[in-house]
Order: structure tokens, then C-alpha cells, then sequence
């Protein structure tokens, strides 16, 4: 009896778009890969130890994830980085250095250009822009302001 086979579009440099068929066994084994890149942002990861998670290669574990996911491990792992770099520059006290490591990254230099290349702004500009608009809506939540208002009136705005 054949298995169910998961589908979905991934591109690929042969072809713009091109059909996949995955086992689910096999996407399941991605999403727990994923799940654990999630879970270990924060420390130092490599191909080797996400690829054990998945009971693959690591090289055939890299194809498989790009093909699954539309970017590599590596990728992924730092885009979750940054994600959680954002919370913490518009909702915490923490310095940029202390947000750069906390969060898994070994170098403030390479923290603060792949931030910059990601948002196009260093940490601190983000950090100025987005934390008072955090905290109007934190200390004031009876107040229904409408999230394009605080971006365009909110404080360090003038008009």
C-alpha cells in the first residue's frame, strides 16, 4: 500500500516553480527540525546537531529543509534571531549588546549588520523608533489607538 505523500510548490534554481512530493514521515522530520531550531535560537547551532534532529545527513537534511521550507537552516535560524531581537529592542531594557548574545549570536558586529541589512536600521535606531511606541500601548491599553496612528503621530514623531 503506497503512503501518503505531503505536496506543496517549492522553487528551485532548474525551475521557477516546481512540484515536491514529500512523505509526511519526511516533513514531519522537517517540522521537528524546525521545531528544535525554535526551541535552541538562542544557542550556538550547526548542521550537524539540526540534522540529527531529523535523522538525516546533514547535506541531505540542507536539500531537503531549502526544498521544504524555501530557505536554508541557516537562514531560517537567523531570521528567528532577529525576530525575537525586534521584541526585545521594543519591549525590554536590555542593552543591544546584552539582546546580540542573549539571543544566540557569538559577534555584536555581525548581530548589528545583519539586523541593519534585514530592517534598515542598526539596533539602537530600531530600538528608538519602536520602543516608546511599545510602551504607549503597554501603559495605556484602555485606549484604543490604532496601530497606523501611533506609527505616524506616536511620540519622536513631530508633525
Amino acid at each position: 500500500m503506497e503512503r501518503p505523500a505531503f505536496s506543496f510548490f517549492a522553487e528551485t534554481p532548474s525551475s521557477p516553480i516546481a512540484a515536491r512530493q514529500f512523505d509526511e514521515e519526511i516533513f514531519k522530520r522537517l517540522s521537528q527540525a524546525r521545531e528544535f531550531i525554535n526551541d535552541c535560537f538562542d544557542q550556538p547551532l550547526d548542521l550537524e546537531q539540526i540534522s540529527r534532529q531529523a535523522f538525516f545527513s546533514p547535506y541531505h537534511f540542507l536539500r531537503l529543509f531549502r526544498q521544504a521550507f524555501q530557505k536554508t537552516p541557516h537562514q531560517y535560524l537567523i531570521e528567528r534571531r532577529l525576530e525575537k531581537a525586534k521584541e526585545l529592542l521594543a519591549a525590554s531594557d536590555l542593552s543591544v549588546t546584552e539582546i546580540c548574545f542573549s539571543i544566540g549570536f557569538q559577534s555584536l558586529g555581525s548581530f548589528s549588520s545583519l539586523f541593519h541589512k534585514n530592517t534598515g536600521h542598526s539596533p539602537s535606531l530600531y530600538r528608538q523608533h519602536m520602543y516608546p511606541r511599545f510602551h504607549i500601548a503597554v501603559l495605556y491599553p484602555e485606549i484604543a489607538i490604532p496601530a497606523r496612528f501611533l506609527l505616524m503621530f506616536g511620540p519622536g514623531k513631530r508633525n
